[in-house]
């Protein structure tokens, strides 16, 4: 049995752990309820697009590359996205010479041909995806991090409402505004909390264990092993060679398709193309499997894989890692999954909502509560 005392320390933890990630697990969480939807918010920024032809036979990947070198001349393709269950047509991410590093063009294709349709006007699935996953600017771990104050609150939340079964249905709607907001609050929380914790326990994986991951390397990774990895240094301008031939894309698809049995290419990846370093990387799903980060990276100018990911046979913790995103993102079970993700998505930004204004609430009844007791102690002190 928890002591008064314990429970007592829990809430004041649970509270402030609340009210100090509160702004920012609002935003997160609401964006992430609505980013379920990114294809089909992309789709309805872009009206145009939704109009594009499906193909049943998609164009080639080569036939995709030529229509980019033909439109864009001298620019570089460094992502092809495949037209998916959403999304009708291709999508190229292009720099353009002399654009900074930094600087992309998302480019439409129709599936069908092949041909260039013309930049794409709205990326606002996107920008809502950045938000979520990165805050825009800010590095993955802080959302990882507000993915483990959510277990946090989970935890405490629990131990603190211990009487779990008789709050599912307890809402008193003719009381103060505080008594109803915490019925609500501890509702919303008690019937979400299967999701809440896949949501929190995904959220807190993708965010940190990669920063783990890196901690991990550098601690156990000698400055001898570091050195015989490093990449090798470029070839001075003067040094130029000619371009070098590069394998077809579609014959890279298909090694890597060999190389990972049942892999279905979300995106390919090109680096350094028409050099003789190019690598063609696909990464995507497997077919009738969960896992979303298969991936095979291939030599572009000879056709042999250089790193397969296949996160079947990678051991338990990599098909644990395949399994994160979609778990997290509600994107394998159609658009009643997205529906179901988004709902119950919306009670943790109810919940971040609510819990601070019940503190409020509460500050704001102890401040006259205090102010009370001052004013009669004062007229106790007048009267004697």
């Amino acid at each position: 049995m928890t002591s008064q005392r314990t429970l007592n320390r829990l809430f004041v933890l649970h509270s402030w752990a609340g009210i100090v990630t509160g702004l920012l697990m609002f935003i997160v969480c609401f964006s992430g309820a609505v980013v379920v939807f990114k294809n089909e918010i992309d789709l309805w920024a872009n009206p145009s697009l939704a109009q594009l032809p499906r193909s049943a036979t998609p164009a080639s990947l080569d036939a995709v590359l030529t229509q980019l070198h033909t439109r864009y001349p001298g620019a570089t393709v460094e992502t092809i996205a495949l037209p998916d269950a959403v999304n009708p047509s291709y999508f190229a991410f292009v720099r353009e010479r002399g654009a900074p590093a930094s600087t992309r063009t998302k480019v439409a294709l129709r599936s069908d041909t092949g041909t260039v349709v013309g930049p794409v006007d709205s990326q606002l699935g996107q920008y809502l995806r950045m938000l979520h996953v990165f805050l825009f600017f800010g590095p993955r771990w802080i959302v990882g991090f507000l993915g483990a104050a959510m277990l946090v609150l989970i935890v405490t939340g629990i131990v603190i409402h211990r009487k779990i079964l008789a709050e599912l249905f307890t809402q008193r709607w003719g009381r103060s505004f505080r008594v109803v907001m915490s019925d609500l609050h501890k509702s919303a929380g008690i019937w979400g909390l299967g999701f809440h914790i896949l949501i929190a326990t995904t959220g807190a994986w993708m965010g940190l264990a990669p920063l783990f991951e890196q901690g991990y390397k550098y601690v156990t990774t000698s400055s001898t092993e570091v050195a015989a990895t490093a990449k090798p240094a470029r070839k001075a301008a003067g040094d130029a060679a000619e371009p070098v031939r590069m394998q077809s894309l579609d014959a890279l698809y298909a090694t890597a398709q060999q190389a990972v049995p049942g892999l279905e290419a979300r995106y390919v990846s090109m680096r350094r193309w028409g050099t003789d370093t190019a690598e063609a990387s696909f990464t995507g799903n497997l077919s009738g499997h969960l896992a979303s980060t298969a991936r095979v990276d291939i030599h572009a100018a000879t056709g042999v894989p250089r790193k397969v990911h296949d996160p079947r046979t990678a051991g338990f913790w990599s098909l644990v890692n395949g399994l994160m995103e979609p778990l997290h993102f509600g994107d394998f079970g159609g658009l009643a999954l997205k529906w179901l993700y988004f709902l119950l998505g919306m009670t943790p930004a109810f919940l971040s909502i609510s819990g601070t204004l019940i503190w409020l609430d509460a500050r704001q009844q102890r401040r006259r509560e205090a102010e009370a007791a001052q004013a009669s102690a004062g007229g106790m002190a007048a009267a004697g």
